[in-house]
């Protein structure tokens, strides 16, 4: 207050947390159905507009769907808004169209069968209408342009088929005086002629030349998905992530052991700008899990480790950039180390914020929230699925500890999302003072599995800086309805809308949408 002119406004409190909806589900597999390995989904990705949606398949394939509540209105998104539409509707999307991108293959050098499934998908900047697109399975990355073309269909040919006489003509000479008057370039006046089978029977007396068939742009279009380029040879290990940078021209490429640099128009060479490879294998100590470019700074860019932690490159400062310029880690408790401590600290996904200011990083075990102004430690750490500690000796025995989770914050940055199993999956929300810790399973009824509602966030004791903000503990064991958890059904791959609190995430083959 002062001098009674202004009024010092009181703070905003957390958002609310948001109530999930189910919008739409494609491949939904009937009770008992036996789903095909080749339908599994294996990728997910929205583009920047959040109009297009793009899946990819263990088989090879990538299917788009597009945005339809937007188109129906009758003009575009901003007109809209200018007229004051109300946008109640939730979004909705449907089938566009799929293609075969990429085929199983074999390398005979090292006797290695190389799968077909889609690891990763990135969408590029769109151009002239045409959609364009980034797959890749472990080995070979491809540029695809998807666009609308006009079906072109011939319109006239000069040989009558309704004579056909299986594949053998009736010759005569082309002297015969035929009482057929004959057009110049070869048609007959009282008769008409069209395309149809193969079997054609010329006319007696022959055609004195030839007409062309006639090629007519019709009205019909339809969808062509083309390889644009083939990214191939450059990397010894799986490929695990595939990142845009900004600048609309390059992409990086990570394995295991080392992150390539591309122009997408040059596809027979890359860069190597880091390679953690030491000389001597017996000597390597952890890996590369993932890697991203900063969402608005073109030198700068993200990759994380199997150690947990994750490194800050910045490209200005030297061609291989195998010197970090930030490294983020949480020091280990003393007294926690275990068997497994190693394997449930392995980052498996990492993804910046819009603004790029936030990094989220997901582990075996949780999702943690970095600010990239503060290596000191996570600014947020959320438990995702607690009540599996005590059965890590189980999920080590039948491999699902090694299980790869993705992430995703909202467009926003209020929210963070991953997947669990049970076909659960976990909505946090990380403005100052959420307690939002929302269980969500990927069926036509979201909110069955509900927890009950954690207790207040716990902080540490230390300074204000370094807080560590933990949620989301749940019932060990079972979920709220006293079910227990299925780890065969894993929900592993997720994707916010960019804009809007939407989420599409696959269970198995099929795709789930979701609103708030």
């Amino acid at each position: 207050m002062n001098g009674g002119d202004e009024v010092v406004a009181a703070p905003a409190g957390p958002p609310q947390p948001l109530e999930w909806k189910f919008s739409q589900v494609f491949g939904e597999r009937t009770a008992g159905e036996e789903v095909q390995e080749v339908d599994i989904i294996s990728a997910i990705e929205f583009d920047k507009s959040g109009d297009h949606l793009a899946t990819g398949d263990r088989g090879g394939r990538v299917v788009l769907f597009e945005r339809t509540d937007t188109k129906d209105r009758g003009g575009s998104r901003r007109d809209l808004e200018r007229m004051d539409y109300s946008m109640s509707r939730h979004p909705e999307f449907r089938y566009k169209t799929e293609f075969q991108s990429h085929e199983p293959e074999f390398d005979y050098l090292k006797s290695l069968e190389i799968e077909e499934k889609i690891n990763k998908i990135r969408w590029c900047q769109m151009a002239n209408g045409a959609l364009f697109l980034l797959s890749t399975n472990d080995k070979t990355i491809k540029f695809w342009k998807v666009q609308e073309k006009k079906v072109k269909r011939i319109s006239d040919m000069n040989v009558d088929p309704s004579r056909a006489m299986g594949n053998g003509y009736i010759g005569s000479s082309s002297n015969s005086s035929s009482s057929t008057p004959y057009l110049a370039n070869g048609g007959s006046p009282d008769r008409s002629y069209n395309y149809a089978s193969n079997d054609y029977l010329f006319p007696a007396g022959g055609i004195p030349s030839l007409r062309l068939p006639v090629v007519v742009t019709t009205n019909e279009t339809s969808l062509m998905a083309r390889c644009r380029r083939v990214y191939a040879h450059a990397h010894d290990y799986h490929i695990n992530s595939i990142s845009n940078n900004s600048d609309g021209e390059t992409f990086i490429s990570a394995d295991d052991l080392r992150i390539n640099l591309w122009n997408l128009e040059i596809s027979n060479q890359s860069f190597n700008i880091v390679d953690v490879k030491p000389a001597n294998m017996e000597d390597l100590t952890e890996v590369i899990t993932s890697a991203e470019f900063h969402p608005t700074h073109c030198n700068m860019l993200a990759y994380s480790s199997s150690k947990g932690s994750i490194r800050l490159v910045d490209l200005r400062q030297s061609a291989l950039c195998d010197t970090h310029s930030k490294l983020f880690e949480e020091q280990e408790a003393p007294g926690s180390r275990s068997f497994f401590t190693e394997i449930i600290a392995s980052i498996s996904d990492i993804k910046f914020g819009k603004d790029g200011r936030y990094i989220l990083s997901r582990d075996y075990m949780t999702l943690k929230l970095w600010d990239i102004n503060m290596d000191s430690g996570p600014v947020a750490t959320f438990q995702v699925h607690e009540y599996l500690r005590p059965k890590l000796c189980d999920l080590y025995e039948n491999d699902s500890i090694f299980d790869k989770f993705e992430c995703c914050l909202s467009g926003d940055g209020l929210r963070v999302a991953t997947g669990s199993y049970s076909n659960l999956f976990r909505v946090f929300g990380c403005a100052s003072g959420s307690t939002e810790a929302t269980t969500l399973e990927a069926s036509k009824n979201p909110m069955r599995r509900q927890v009950p509602t954690p207790s207040r966030p716990s902080r540490s004791l230390g300074s204000s800086l370094t807080r560590v903000v933990r949620r989301g503990a749940e019932t060990p064991g079972v979920d709220a309805n006293g079910n227990s958890f299925d780890f065969t059904t894993k929900l592993l791959h997720l994707a916010w809308h960019p804009s809007e609190n939407s989420i599409a995430c696959a269970a198995a083959n099929s795709l789930y949408m979701y609103y708030a």
